[in-house]
């Protein structure tokens, strides 16, 4: 019989990344780019953290989004559909429940990660979403992480539960 911990740490859980969303500067627009080099202790080489070159003592080093609460998101908030750019998290990953990982280590890409906690919505989802958008992301915001060794992240790269 298996324990909890080995349920909740199956070997065989594996994502995607779907999106990767960098911001230069703390409220500047968020884009989606393919590719980017993760630097550990700091953040995203092309995100406003990374551009800084200094180690930020946050455990929002990155933050990630699970692909299917997006839709979920824009059922709440009662919108045709929501644009993950807007959602403001650095990393869209499908096929993997994020938030049944907290305190996992992930592979992405090369480089590896560590979830931290839950990413609470901020009030600016009100504006970028509309009525409702704060409500709607509770609970559906993602995580945020650390990232633990520098690698390259690109589109379609695998997310691996890691032991590293």
């Amino acid at each position: 019989m298996q324990s909890i911990h080995d349920l909740r740490s199956p070997p065989k859980i594996e994502g995607c990344i779907e999106t990767i969303i960098v911001r230069s500067e703390s409220r500047s627009p968020a884009r989606a780019i393919d590719a980017t080099e993760a630097i550990a202790g700091v953040g995203l080489a092309d995100d406003r953290l990374g551009k800084q070159g200094e180690a930020d003592l946050s455990t929002r080093q990155v933050t990630v989004i699970q692909a299917e609460h997006i839709p979920v998101i824009a059922q709440l908030a009662r919108v045709t559909r929501v644009d993950p750019t807007l959602l403001r998290r650095n990393l869209v990953i499908s096929g993997i429940n994020l938030l049944a990982l907290k305190n996992a280590k992930l592979q992405v890409g090369t480089a590896v990660i560590e979830l931290v906690g839950p990413c609470h919505p901020c009030s600016r989802m009100e504006e970028v979403i509309g009525k409702g958008g704060y409500a709607a992301m509770r609970g559906h915001g993602g995580m945020t992480a650390r990232i633990l060794k520098s690698g390259t992240i690109r589109i379609g790269d695998a997310v691996r539960v890691t032991k590293d």
